[in-house]
């Protein structure tokens, strides 16, 4: 038995192994095209009712609560998870569960918003029956207006009744793909609604890749000062303590202090090897050796800012300045990097 499927494998014909490719590709190209009409058909259906739906959310002071099951239910749980990380506190409640003790979450200040293409999936009855009995606002997502969760909602999210990418139209595959979309909408005429900025963004993703990419240099300066450190010396400081400054800091830089102890400039790896090239390099002092222009940056700035000009300007470090003009540090190229910013 071996030995045969051994030989047909090898004994396949190339035109028949790209011709199963070809089909697969087509394929593929079938089911996204099917999607991408499914999408413009949603584009073109909003309406009013969209935008009562979002008007009610907006003034909603308790939480949006999205209940589904199934493959709409995967749907709503990430929808859920979007608007809650852009200033719409939200959770996902499964339907089936609702009936066994989760219809405890939903709160009088509460909206419901319910998705399902069909409308008719039983499981969605003890809800009803909840939001009816405390007169709790409930949406419903659906391409069935007239289905039975449809006649019980307050306002409909209508989705298209668009054609399934799947090639046997069963399994939910286009249907899913407009209820994320509209999500989505929801989601984003909610942020132009609040006013949400990069900053409410940033409260929400303190973690990760995108918290620091989010994060302002202040609050560097503020909760991680050692990433931020800068070493002194004075003006005429000579040579030799210029070095030892530099070399114990080890950050390639070191900040030049007048008699008043304010900033004149800076020294960096490159001013000291440019002026070691002289036969009396080391009767210099810091003042001599400077960079009087060193680049700075807002402290209200965000710290991919900071590293972008780096990296634009090609230097180690840029120095950061608070609102009064004073360094209060340098954000450095090496400790940007290993904050994950890229």
């Amino acid at each position: 038995m071996i030995a045969t499927v051994q030989q047909n494998d090898a004994t396949r014909q190339p035109d028949e192994t790209a011709r199963g490719s070809a089909e697969l590709i087509e394929m593929a190209r079938s089911t996204v095209g099917i999607e991408i009409d499914g999408l413009r058909e949603l584009q073109q259906s909003f309406g009013e009712d969209f935008a009562r739906v979002v008007s009610h959310i907006h003034r909603c002071t308790g939480r949006v609560i999205i209940v589904g099951i199934g493959k709409s239910g995967h749907i709503g749980s990430k929808i859920a998870a979007t608007f809650a990380s852009t200033g719409t506190p939200s959770f996902f409640v499964h339907a089936a569960e609702a009936a066994h003790g989760d219809l405890g979450m939903i709160g009088s200040n509460d909206i419901v918003l319910c998705i399902s293409n069909s409308g008719e999936s039983v499981e969605f009855k003890p809800v009803l029956q909840y939001c009816r009995r405390f007169s709790i606002f409930l949406i419903v997502m659906t391409s069935a207006p007239k289905s039975s969760l449809g006649q019980y909602a307050d306002l409909l999210l209508l989705l298209p009744r668009s054609k399934e990418a799947c090639p046997m139209g069963l399994a939910p595959m286009t249907s899913t793909t407009l209820m994320l979309a509209m999500g989505d909408a929801v989601a984003a005429a909610l942020i132009r609604a609040r006013g949400f900025q990069r900053d409410d963004f940033a409260k929400f993703h303190p973690a990760g890749k995108l918290g620091a990419q989010l994060l302002r240099l202040r609050e560097i300066v503020e909760l991680q000062p050692e990433r931020v450190a800068l070493s002194w010396v004075a003006f005429d400081a000579p040579m030799t303590e210029v070095i030892t400054t530099i070399t114990d800091g080890r950050r390639g830089i070191a900040g030049v202090a007048d008699r008043d102890g304010g900033m004149i400039g800076i020294v960096t790896d490159g001013d000291l090897r440019r002026a070691l090239t002289g036969r009396e390099c080391f009767d210099r002092t810091a003042e001599e050796i400077m960079s009087r222009d060193p680049v700075t940056i807002g402290a209200d700035r965000l710290a991919i800012d900071a590293l972008n000009l780096c990296q634009d300007r090609k230097i180690g470090a840029v120095l950061i300045r608070d609102e009064e003009g004073a360094i209060v540090g340098a954000a450095h190229l090496k400790e940007l990097l290993e904050m994950g910013l890229v």
